[in-house]
């Protein structure tokens, strides 16, 4: 199998500058990582819970938010996001994958600008409500843009590492949480929200330098800048003839498309369409389903209530090892494939999952007014152990494969709008556990009380996460967007995508049909002449 990652010797021009670009792009996902994570953090500062509080005590007489008001501050971003991501495609048709970014990231501010404002929760809502519709539109847009403009043999790494760019926002949002919690002010608050201004105004700079991608100019009929495009993603000339090449594809497999009908929604669900579709949105679905973002969003606030100290230290390693793990699967992506890779972590996923869940559910118990008590404090360790076993795993497969999947399995006509549709489920499945855990975790009237117990509904998921690979993720390592194209309508069954390779390209199909249809009219320019000619 290897362990080196080398350019193809057929691969013409420089990858760097599609790497760099591309790379940069992925900045978006620190402004998607950082949004989602610095709330973890904030609810569980004591600062913050009394002056939102709108005279709710905890169990030991301190003012505090209700679950339903946790519930609501936590989800209500994800609620924006679903609708970001849905508008993220006839945004990127419109003015297209550059312009689209620059547009999302200012309604991301403006959202900002309104938490940082807030001294109640209505207002912090609104503001997290706009934050949230802003990066719903860049997480849809950034790896469109990435899918392409990236080079085929690399194209996994460079989607993926927008996976990686959100490991590092919540990385930044937890060493920032760590060094405000304990300021007895509204900075202990407002600092973790303003420092996303700094993000947002570097996004815009940078995006604002980079070119449109050429499938996009492809599909607005602008060949010549499409070719402008290309020719500085790849540092060649414009007249190259690889260059030419591979342009002339693209362009071939998009008039192939349109010859097909319409690329409306409906298209998105119809013939094979439909079944990448569903692959996109599963794929997307279990990613949440996992149990990642009850780590994220309540993991403060869970080792908080079950008795660890130093919990914002505890959620800081976390994101420690959420970002260096995702660097080991942004290789294997294209080194050993996306079917093997999402499979392994999958496996690792369960395990670790069922033994967090026996361990906590084991060795904690409860008092009379739901305080949690630990009897076995090394299994507790143990347990946390096992959490940053499972977030190694999760970062080193299914956080950046799930990105790199969607984005390269549908075809140009539908592929923002199928995007978009797959990025929403994402944010649906987010928003649906942001809301509900608060209600499934915790202590009191109305709620479930499964605490640790929660664990064992993630390990579940897992295990289905395992049986959804097997059967519907096919194998596109290797493969141009235009050749992923033909691996559907050739291969029926995933299982038997492994190694497959393209028959022809939409090049040699044009030519060939554009061949055929020169000697049909030249068949019936000679039955004309002869008939005119037997006339005379």
């Amino acid at each position: 199998m290897g362990f080196r990652l080398e350019k193809p010797k057929e691969s013409a021009g420089k990858t760097w500058p599609a790497i760099l670009i591309s790379g940069f792009v992925a900045f978006g996902g620190i402004l998607y990582g950082y949004d989602t994570g610095t709330i973890s953090g904030i609810i569980a500062m004591p600062y913050w819970s009394q002056t939102f509080s709108t005279g709710y005590r905890d169990s030991t007489g301190k003012l505090t938010i209700t679950s339903s008001q946790t519930s609501a501050i936590v989800s209500i971003l994800s609620a924006g996001t679903f609708f970001g991501a849905l508008g993220a495609a006839p945004m990127g048709d419109s003015i297209g994958r550059r312009w689209g970014l620059i547009v999302s990231n200012g309604v991301f501010v403006f959202g900002v600008i309104l938490q940082t404002a807030a001294t109640s929760i209505p207002l912090f809502l609104a503001g997290r409500f706009f934050a949230g519709l802003g990066v719903g539109l860049i997480s849809a847009l950034v790896p469109l843009y990435q899918s392409e403009t990236a080079p085929k043999w690399i194209r996994g790494f460079i989607v993926g590492s927008y996976q990686f760019a959100i490991t590092i926002g919540l990385l930044l949002a937890s060493v920032v949480n760590n060094a405000t919690h304990n300021r007895n002010d509204s900075g202990s608050y407002r600092i973790p929200i303003a420092v996303q201004f700094a993000w947002a105004i570097i996004l815009v700079i940078g995006v604002l330098l980079l070119p449109e991608t050429p499938r996009y100019l492809i599909k607005k009929d602008n060949y010549n800048g499409a070719v402008k495009s290309l020719a500085r993603l790849r540092r060649l000339p414009e007249d190259d003839p690889a260059l030419r090449d591979e342009l002339g594809e693209i362009q071939a497999n998009h008039q192939y498309e349109i010859s097909l009908g319409n690329s409306g929604y409906r298209e998105c669900v119809r013939g094979n369409l439909a079944k990448r579709l569903l692959t996109g949105c599963l794929l997307q679905a279990l990613q949440q389903l996992s149990g990642i973002n009850f780590i994220i969003y309540y993991g403060t606030q869970f080792f908080k209530n079950s008795g660890v100290k130093n919990e914002f230290a505890i959620n800081l390693i976390i994101n420690c090892v959420n970002s260096v793990s995702t660097l080991p699967g942004l290789y294997a992506i294209d080194k050993w494939g996306r079917r093997p890779v999402l499979l392994l972590g999958a496996f690792g996923m369960t395990i670790s999952q069922l033994l967090v869940a026996v361990l906590g559910t084991t060795t904690t118990s409860q008092d009379s007014v739901g305080n949690i008590i630990v009897n076995n404090a090394a299994a507790q360790k143990a347990a946390i152990a096992f959490i940053c076993i499972y977030i190694f795993f999760f970062a080193a497969s299914w956080g950046p494969i799930a990105w790199v999947v969607t984005g390269e399995i549908f075809p140009l006509k539908t592929r923002a709008k199928s995007l978009s549709i797959t990025t929403a489920t994402n944010w649906l499945f987010n928003w649906a556990l942001g809301f509900a855990t608060p209600y499934l975790v915790n202590y009191g009237p109305g709620n479930a009380n499964l605490q640790s117990k929660i664990f064992f509904v993630w390990f579940g998921c897992c295990f289905l996460c395992i049986a959804f690979v097997y059967f519907m993720i096919y194998e596109t390592k290797g493969l141009t967007l235009e050749e992923v194209d033909e691996l559907y309508g050739e291969v029926k069954d995933a299982r038997k995508s492994l190694g497959w390779k393209p028959s022809i390209t939409f090049t040699e199909m044009r030519g060939k049909a554009e061949a055929f249809e020169d000697k049909e009219a030249t068949e019936e320019q000679r039955e004309f002449d002869k008939g005119h000619e037997t006339s005379a």
